[in-house]
């Protein structure tokens, strides 16, 4: 054998492991990226949203909202890995992915989703299933029965938000086909959650009280560290939501702390402006409507329209909390709509337009060849949103209030949920 044949004998094994490595799509930098992701988004639930909503309600019912998101966390992981994962992910299909994957049937730890494990692509899907609903708890807060809560949202997630969750991000799912771009859930998870926090609050009805008590919240200290929670969060909601370690989680990064930023400092100013101080709960709420309008832009917009869509969403849940809710007078106690489902919107109609190549993004979806093609493309997925989950979630409220009731007692409402409902108080004075 001669010199250059045993050069490239030596070569041809040195490069084995990499060969090996290239049929093995599995990377562990993707894998690593995507375990912390996961842990994030995890994080913005618990703690971060039951610190959010428990500092913004009456401290009679701290405890409650702490428990309800907690044990909301607990039911949905159950209830995604029976049915949940199935439904969104579990095949191709215009409108749902079917049941072969029930039970996490099939899932193994060497399948993969790309180049991560399959194991961690369920759990980080299974993340945002779980601080879906769980958001809609801002909306009903003080009131709704804790037993109804929980049946609620277990019909919720398998009727509602997993078929939302296929047609979006599932194989063959018809708004995804049509090239919708919804990067981290603004359809998915916060319209949906908004729109069915909506329903919930006009159907279940006023806190007694409402406009006539003041029901100041009784720890904002909470609250800032709960928004404070959420927004280091969110890069793993985001971010994560690229399922790589790339140049697109990069900038998806870059843009999710942008837009958080524009949108505080637009509610402060605004807030100085109209009310004469600025406010914790005015700046913590900012900082939370821009996270949710850069949700769906994340993976198609630059910093320039994450700065302009941060602006233009502080102002507008401002507004909508501020003076719609009033004019409307329906009571979303922690302003779960105000914040989400008109987050949401904005953020989502917002992303055809800021998408474009000639104003920094990283273009259309596919098949989509202009910004008003995008943008008809988002509002056909808004309106299918608000139409689908408004009309079901009502559906199932309704069943609920005739069957067990979905209020609590008058008395038990006076008294507070933290004692009536779970025997416990969160403060011993």
């Amino acid at each position: 054998m001669n010199l250059k044949a045993l050069l490239g004998l030596f070569s041809l094994t040195l490069l084995m492991p990499t060969l090996a490595f290239a049929e093995d799509k599995l990377s562990s930098g993707d894998t690593a990226w995507m375990l912390v992701a996961t842990v994030l988004v995890l994080f913005m639930t618990i703690p971060g949203l039951s610190m959010f909503y428990a500092g913004m309600v009456r401290s009679k019912n701290a405890l409650s909202t702490f428990v309800q998101i907690f044990a909301i966390t607990a039911l949905s992981t159950i209830v995604w890995v029976v049915i949940g994962y199935s439904i969104a992910f579990g095949g191709e299909g215009p409108y749902w992915g079917g049941l072969d994957k029930m039970f996490l049937n099939g899932v193994t730890v060497d399948s993969l989703s790309g180049t991560i494990p399959e194991t961690v692509f369920m759990v980080f899907q299974m993340t945002f299933a779980i601080i879906t609903p769980a958001l809609i708890v801002g909306a009903f807060a003080e009131r709704m029965k804790f037993s109804a809560m929980l049946i609620f949202t277990t019909i919720w997630l398998i009727v509602v938000y997993a078929p939302i969750t296929h047609w979006v991000w599932g194989d063959g799912g018809w708004l995804g086909s049509k090239g919708i771009l919804d990067f981290a859930g603004g359809t998915v998870v916060h319209i949906n959650a908004g729109v069915a926090g909506l329903v919930a609050a006009i159907v279940i009805g006023k806190r007694k009280g409402f406009g006539k008590t003041a029901m100041p919240p009784h720890n904002l200290t909470y609250t800032i560290i709960g928004a404070s929670m959420l927004w280091v969060g969110w890069f793993g909601f985001n971010a994560g939501s690229e399922l790589a370690a790339d140049n697109v989680a990069g900038m998806a990064m870059a843009v999710t702390q942008i837009a958080a930023a524009a949108a505080a400092l637009t509610w402060m100013f605004a807030e100085w402006i109209f009310h004469g101080k600025p406010s914790a709960l005015g700046i913590a709420s900012g900082a939370v409507a821009g996270l949710v309008a850069i949700t769906p832009a994340a993976g198609a917009v630059g910093p320039m329209g994450a700065l302009a869509l941060g602006a233009i969403s502080g102002f507008a849940c401002y507004i909508s909390v501020a003076k719609l809710k009033k004019i409307f007078g329906y009571d979303d106690s922690l302003d779960a709509f105000g914040l989400h489902g008109v987050g949401g919107i904005i953020g989502a109609l917002l992303t055809g337009v800021f998408a474009a190549t000639s104003l920094g993004g990283a273009g259309f979806g596919d098949g989509i060849d202009s910004m008003g093609g995008q943008v008809m493309v988002q509002a056909m997925g808004v309106g299918a949103t608000m139409l689908y989950t408004g009309v079901v979630t009502f559906i199932i409220l309704m069943l609920l209030k005739v069957t067990i009731g979905l209020r609590v007692a008058e008395e038990v409402e006076v008294e507070g949920l933290d004692t009536a409902e779970h025997d416990e108080r969160a403060y011993i004075l």
